[in-house]
């Protein structure tokens, strides 16, 4: 069983994108290695990976 919180919190950001996601703080510059909520298309690319794992389940 997965729920939204921790399914959302574990698709990958590819490398290359990557850098797209750095921010700074005053204890360093971070990216995120996993999509964050809040990213433009972070809604519907975890929408698509849901329904590619649940493809043939629904009925």
């Amino acid at each position: 069983m997965i729920d939204g919180f921790s399914g959302y919190n574990q698709i990958v950001v590819s490398e290359a994108d990557r850098e797209k996601t750095t921010f700074t703080t005053p204890w360093g510059t971070f990216m995120y290695e996993k999509m964050p909520f809040g990213l433009m298309n972070a809604g519907t690319t975890f929408q698509r990976a849901m329904d590619i794992a649940f493809t043939g389940e629904r009925d």
